[in-house]
């Protein structure tokens, strides 16, 4: 029988990529809460796993030659992932460099972007005093629509992502795209995102592994837990 992989992990955009993952590739796994609000993710044991203090992260008992492995980074984990299975990182070489790519494309792109916009059109102005700085929020609005719209366009040539598969590449932008609201995006004009984005969202195992702790995604409610999260250096 699979030792159970450990899943380290807050219900967040990056943290539903890997739970997402797990859940499609059917991998057991235990999970563990790293509370990113009360500062759990800047503990010494956690940074042995994750250096750059950011969850999820994950330890895998099976890991190469039998082995243990710490892996953190959410796209690396998909990769490890998809390889461990032979699963959903595409069926020949030419999808998998596609898969690959677009994997990248949210990695460097729409994560890092719209996390910018999440950060200075909802939490900032919120902050004491509050900051309202609508040169980073009109570049952050305007990156995120320019990216969704190259989405659109790719997802108006395959049904999914990387091609007319189901792949790791999915399972990492779709956290991001569905929260287009918190983005202060439209997507009335984007007819194959909508659609894929509810295509994806209509599977079971996306469903399963987003709403693993559901119940702690609450945003940043407390100037303590803001401190944590935006003051350190």
């Amino acid at each position: 029988m699979t030792a159970p992989i450990e899943l380290y992990y807050w219900p967040t955009p990056n943290g539903w990529k890997v739970s997402i993952a797990l859940e499609e590739m059917g991998l057991p796994y235990n999970l563990n809460l790293v509370n990113i609000g009360k500062g759990e993710q800047f503990e010494p044991d956690f940074l042995k796993i994750s250096p750059n203090n950011r969850m999820p992260a994950i330890i895998d008992p099976e890991g190469p030659d039998g082995a243990p492995i710490s892996i953190f980074e959410s796209g690396a984990i998909l990769q490890y992932l998809a390889r461990k299975t032979g699963q959903f990182c595409g069926p020949t070489q030419r999808d998998r460099i596609a898969v690959d790519q677009w994997l990248m494309w949210q990695m460097g792109g729409l994560g890092p972007m719209a996390g910018q916009a999440h950060h200075f059109l909802k939490y900032a102005p919120q902050m004491d005093p509050p900051q309202e700085l609508p040169y980073a929020q009109d570049r952050y609005r305007n990156e995120v629509g320019r990216l969704h719209r190259v989405l659109d366009t790719q997802l108006g040539q395959t049904e999914y992502v990387a091609g007319d598969f189901f792949s790791i590449a999915d399972m990492a932008i779709w956290p991001w795209a569905i929260l287009w609201e918190g983005q202060q995006q439209d997507i009335s004009d984007k007819p194959n995102l909508k659609r894929w984005l509810d295509l994806v969202g209509e599977r079971p195992a996306v469903q399963a592994g987003k709403a693993v702790a559901a119940e702690n995604r609450g945003g940043i409610q407390t100037k303590e837990e803001q401190k944590i999260l935006f003051g350190q250096k």
